[in-house]
């Protein structure tokens, strides 16, 4: 790999999601925000403050810095947010106001959020050989009105840095930069010592190529999220389809998803599966349904403090590709007493989550429309 690639550092945030390291404005200010492919919009937690979760690190302030600049209510980059705007907002407001505030609203399948205005500021990334590259103008939200949602905030980031293909993305902004619409990442397994770093690269360079490589089509739909198809899944030597009574179609389309830890299925998909992993599974391990009361899902887990070894498991996409996944690729430890499978049923939307893409490099490359996935060992990437 060209240690001069565009690319940044991501560090595992408490077991839950990774957060991308960069730094913004003049004199430059490092960043920490959830990389997120299933969302657009960068945005940062910023002073003065109204409500701002608890993090660690010192808020983002457009007065300190030289080069922010204020996005007009007129501005063609303001008519880019789309749903992201305050749930007041007026389609007039800037026609009455045009020098006015670009205002933003976003909230996420968690319930975060964040309200702000949208500005301009430089970011500066640094490749591994300490080469530094300045992208200048980048469009990003600084959020005055921020909540974590339930859940609450680790501390360990600042805000989110949007990986969509929408044209707010910090994927297509910087693309006239370093050479494409495309990047990739190699996440290390979340229950990794969180010191252990991964990767992401953008542009030229970033390519997933060589052997052992899946690569399947993006579906040409609307919106900011990669969606891919996904036909179904070998449990052992049986394959369970991906079809459901509800779209009476023969495959599932599911967002591939760096921000949301878990795989998530409609009902009817997730008892079909976890039906036949029952078959496989150890009867001692006591497997059962467990519902979370903070968001309903619902997940199958088992007595057990240690990830099995079996069953062999593989996810089948449209076009005949095949990702075999490892143990600790579809089972994960949950609150140090139960070990729970990584595909979950929360509602219809189907989620490719954070844990099938671990010790994976995934490539997202939009000029070939195709996501693809090479076996990777991402501690030594």
């Amino acid at each position: 790999m060209d240690p001069d690639i565009v690319g940044s550092t991501l560090l595992t945030d408490s077991g839950d999601g990774f957060n991308m390291k960069f730094s913004m404005g003049t004199p430059p200010l490092d960043i920490y925000a959830a990389a997120d492919t299933g969302s657009d919009l960068i945005w940062t937690q910023c002073q003065p403050c109204q409500a701002c979760y608890e993090t660690k690190y010192a808020l983002f302030d457009s007065r300190n810095s030289s080069t922010y600049r204020n996005i007009t209510c007129s501005a063609s980059e303001c008519r880019f947010l789309g749903e992201a705007r305050p749930p007041n907002y007026s389609p007039n407001i800037c026609r009455k106001f045009p020098e006015g505030n670009c205002d933003y609203r976003v909230t996420y399948a968690d319930k975060a959020s964040s309200t702000g205005v949208l500005a301009k500021e430089t970011i500066t990334l640094t490749s591994r050989t300490g080469k530094v590259v300045t992208l200048k103008d980048i469009v990003f939200g600084c959020g005055f009105l921020n909540d974590a949602g339930p859940v609450g905030a680790t501390g360990n980031q600042m805000g989110v840095i949007g990986l969509g293909k929408g044209p707010l993305s910090f994927v297509s902004q910087i693309a006239p930069y370093v050479g494409g619409n495309k990047f990739s990442y190699c996440l290390v397994p979340l229950t990794t010592d969180p010191s252990a770093k991964s990767q992401i690269n953008f542009g030229n360079g970033s390519e997933v190529l060589g052997e052992g490589v899946v690569s399947t089509p993006l579906v040409d739909i609307e919106g900011e999220s990669y969606v891919v198809a996904v036909e179904g899944i070998t449990i052992e030597n049986e394959f369970v389809p991906f079809n459901s009574s509800k779209t009476l179609a023969n495959k599932l389309n599911m967002i591939v998803d760096s921000g949301s830890t878990l795989g998530d299925v409609p009902r009817d998909i997730f008892d079909r599966v976890v039906t036949q992993l029952n078959k496989t599974l150890d009867p001692e391990l006591e497997p059962y349904i467990y519902t979370d009361s903070e968001d309903n899902s619902i997940s199958l887990c088992l007595k057990s403090t240690t990830i099995p070894n079996e069953p062999k498991v593989a996810i089948h996409f449209e076009g005949g590709g095949k990702v075999e996944l490892m143990a600790e690729q579809i089972f994960f430890r949950f609150k140090n007493e139960l070990v729970c499978f990584g595909m979950q049923s929360t509602s219809d939307i189907g989620i490719y989550g954070a844990i099938f893409q671990e010790n994976f490099l995934v490539g997202f490359d939009l000029d070939r429309k195709v996501v693809s996935f090479k076996p990777t060992n991402c501690l030594n990437y």
